[in-house]
């Protein structure tokens, strides 16, 4: 029931009462800690172990580990898998090989899950198939898919028989690259192993191709696979209107979308926001909105990724009022607007000259918010400048500084992009030169702009004594 709190009171009152504790008892209490994300409160309660006598169980370090990882504690996880096979307390099993190596690989330690493998096939404990298919899973995920297959073909010789599920990680690896020869070659060796791919195959396959463009190739493997009696599902009709969307081809994602409701199968709040989107990339915010008002007749709730995906397609057709609304809306029954939301609205407030809206915002999450960061004094200061507000920049720059928040080679970019905007040369060339001198240099738009002004003021360039090396780049 997830009333962990209630399991460690449990316990109190079991002490007080001098009732009995058993190893049971005290992997209960371990676990309910860590699930409670309180992993060190479970450690605090091996010295239990030793008072009652109980010996330690390799299961009661399984669930701190877990626990350790659950926390993002990875170093803690770590430190403690190699106290206990470093001085001997206890030996580990396969699960606690596979909860080690998970945790790693899902954080992105690939090589170090990888070399866990290697170390343990020295071991008394043997690697089985469901080692193999987490190595496996985080090399394809890192595009290193020719270890993979090495590790596949290793388990072959072992006699190990990849399942299904290796077959959709390796799968999934290839429809992501793009290397269909490979896919057709491991889809028809899973076939020849009697292994019959599912709707989780068929829907990665789906996906790869529709991310390349390759939508009615998508569709084909759709029909193919009902006529193998595999039903799509959610993610497979998602896959395909994503596919259509991104091709523009709004009509096209509306078929697939009834499709699914015919075949019974019901939208969810990722179908949505794929048709949000689609109709917010082509500017048609009276279909989006219609999609947006449906989500609360089918009973589902408008997500951070809805709420976004509206409040930049209304800036993007100036519909400034209906943007404000949606805002307001989500604030008051929506989710909490994100960093991307106030980017959102920081961005368009500026496009459409709304200056004393967007510094009124801006103020407010700097007193409100700790993670107000570059990205967001970048925005600001390039709102400025397309606003002709350039001393205004300056002193958002030097505020930047104050607050210990260094400028970038963005930062300087924008404003020099200002000074060249409203032809103020001068003090373009002294911003040139500090951002020289900060190892920084124009970007593609920078200098596109800095050509345009010479091609049409050719005097400039006799103002501008020496270029920095980087800048003529």
């Amino acid at each position: 029931m997830k009333h962990y709190s209630a399991v460690v009171s449990l316990f109190r009152e079991m002490q007080k009462l001098g009732i009995p504790i058993n190893y049971s008892i005290l992997r209960i209490l371990i676990n309910s800690y860590c699930l409670m994300h309180r992993a060190d409160f479970g450690f605090s309660v091996l010295p239990i172990y030793l008072k009652n006598g109980t010996p330690f169980n390799v299961g009661t370090f399984n669930t701190l580990i877990r626990g350790f990882f659950a926390e993002n504690k990875v170093k803690d996880a770590v430190d403690l898998f190699k106290k206990l096979v470093r001085e001997n307390i206890c030996e580990p099993n396969e699960v606690m090989y596979a909860i080690v190596m998970n945790g790693l690989s899902k954080r992105g330690h690939t090589q170090k899950a990888f070399s866990l493998l290697r170390l343990m096939e020295q071991g008394n404990t043997k690697p089985e198939l469901k080692i193999y298919r987490i190595v496996i899973d985080a090399l394809c995920k890192d595009g290193n898919l020719h270890a993979a297959i090495n590790l596949l073909n290793e388990m072959k010789q072992k006699s190990i028989h990849p399942d299904i599920v290796t077959y959709s990680s390796l799968i999934d690896g290839m429809c992501r690259l793009g290397q269909w020869e490979k896919v057709t070659s491991l889809f028809s060796e899973m076939v020849n192993h009697n292994i019959y791919p599912n709707v989780r195959i068929f829907s990665i396959m789906i996906d790869g191709l529709c991310k390349e463009g390759k939508v009615e190739d998508a569709e084909e493997v759709m029909k193919h696979m009902v006529g193998k009696s595999v039903e799509p599902d959610i993610v497979t009709y998602s896959a395909i209107m994503d596919g259509y969307c991104l091709r523009g081809q709004l009509d096209r994602a509306r078929r697939i979308f009834d499709m699914m409701i015919d075949k019974c199968v019901e939208p969810n709040i990722i179908c949505y926001n794929i048709l949000i989107n689609g109709h917010c990339k082509k500017k048609k915010l009276t279909e989006a909105m219609q999609f947006f008002r449906e989500i609360s007749q089918k009973g589902l709730k408008p997500n951070i990724v809805t709420y976004n995906t509206i409040l930049q397609g209304m800036f993007e057709v100036g519909r400034i009022g209906d943007a404000k609304k949606i805002y307001v809306e989500m604030l008051s029954a929506g989710p909490i607007p994100d960093l991307y939301t106030y980017h959102t609205l920081l961005n368009g407030y500026f496009k459409y000259g709304l200056v004393e809206e967007a510094m009124s915002l801006f103020h407010k999450l700097e007193r409100t918010r700790e993670d107000i960061d570059i990205a967001f004094y970048n925005v600001v200061i390039n709102g400025l400048c397309k606003n002709g507000l350039l001393d205004e920049a300056k002193d958002m720059l030097r505020k930047m500084e104050d607050n210990n928040c260094f400028p970038n080679n963005v930062t300087y970019n924008v404003i020099v992009q200002g000074f060249l905007r409203c032809n103020k040369i001068n003090e373009m060339i002294n911003f040139m030169k500090e951002m020289a001198g900060r190892g920084f240099s124009f970007d593609a738009t920078t200098a596109g702009f800095l050509v345009n002004v010479i091609r049409e003021n050719p005097s400039v360039l006799d103002m501008i004594p020496e270029l920095h090396l980087k800048n003529k780049k």
